[in-house]
């Protein structure tokens, strides 16, 4: 692989983590819309961006393609519907936690996804850890544990947000399409029922859109574009270069999330926020490291040297 395009996959990848960093922002910004409004707006509009996005690119023939495809692969078609799912409800609690003062909680989720996503992929593909991310997990149950008994509640926000994009990361793994294309067609299967309930909002007119101002109006349509451009942007980043890099580069949206929610949004951060968070932190540094060229070297020279009885 070419050192300009890693450097170009970083970039890619890089700035769509610092986009979905920041992405709270502009759902603050339409934190007077209720997050089922927003959330059926967000599916609706992506659609209608994304198919702009493959006639541009001239993508469209491969989408209908695509379509064709799925109608003779039921379990194909099955696993795309339970990936729309999946991250339709992940969308839906992001912008209801980042709306209702949990920006803290939801930064928390994001942060250990990368810890899920292995065990899935222990789970499913049978894929070996090492003892190092074995330690790692371990450390990340304590941090979360710690929480749990400070909350005196289970941080069900952390955990379904982490649980339900690892799954949707699992569904995207099994369906093997173009990234543009892919995000069309998740899309498209929801988007007939965001559309059921907007109509819905409007007989009962309780809508926020058309109703409120010109500038929700905007911000609403505008989600699809602020959905869209992020996942572009980071399928670009993903084909060229290493997972390793990529593991590294995605803790940076959570960061920028926790860091708006204690410093912009003044959400509180408690001792046992930080000591939770510290427990987090180290299971990541430990799972990152874990990943890299020279600990893979270390560990298979630890094992050779057990091999033979050193």
């Amino acid at each position: 692989m070419k050192n300009n395009e890693v450097h170009m996959g970083i970039i890619y990848a890089g700035f769509s983590y610092f986009l979905w960093g920041l992405l709270p922002i502009y759902w603050k910004l339409i934190q007077h819309v209720n997050a089922d409004e927003i959330l059926a707006n967000r599916i609706f509009w992506s659609f209608f961006f994304m198919a702009a996005v493959l006639l541009f690119t001239r993508k469209w023939g491969g989408f209908i393609q695509t379509i064709i495809h799925f109608r003779t692969n039921k379990k194909q078609l099955l696993v795309l519907v339970i990936a729309s799912l999946l991250v339709s409800c992940n969308w839906f609690i992001y912008i209801w936690a980042v709306n209702s003062e949990h920006l803290i909680e939801a930064s928390l989720g994001y942060y250990i996804n990368p810890l899920v996503s292995v065990i899935l992929g222990m789970i499913v593909f049978r894929e070996r850890l090492s003892l190092a991310q074995y330690a790692s997990f371990g450390i990340a149950f304590i941090g979360v544990l710690v929480l749990t008994i400070s909350y005196g509640k289970f941080p069900w926000i952390s955990i379904f947000l982490a649980l339900s994009f690892g799954l949707y990361g699992l569904m995207k793994k099994m369906v093997k399409v173009d990234s543009a294309i892919g995000l069309t067609l998740e899309t498209l299967v929801v988007a007939p029922i965001a559309f059921i309930y907007m109509i819905v909002l409007f007989m009962n007119g309780s809508q926020s859109f058309l109703a409120v101002s010109a500038g929700t109006d905007l911000l609403l349509i505008g989600a699809g574009a602020a959905t869209a451009v992020p996942l572009l942007y980071f399928a670009k980043g993903a084909q060229k270069i290493p997972m390793s890099t990529l593991g590294f580069l995605q803790f940076i949206a959570p960061t920028l999330t926790l860091i708006l929610g204690v410093f912009i949004y003044h959400e509180p951060f408690t001792k046992i926020h930080l000591i939770a968070f510290m427990f987090i932190w180290t299971a990541i540094s430990i799972f990152t490291l874990s990943k890299t060229k020279y600990y893979i070297k270390l560990e298979s020279k630890w094992k050779k040297g057990k091999s033979v009885g050193i």
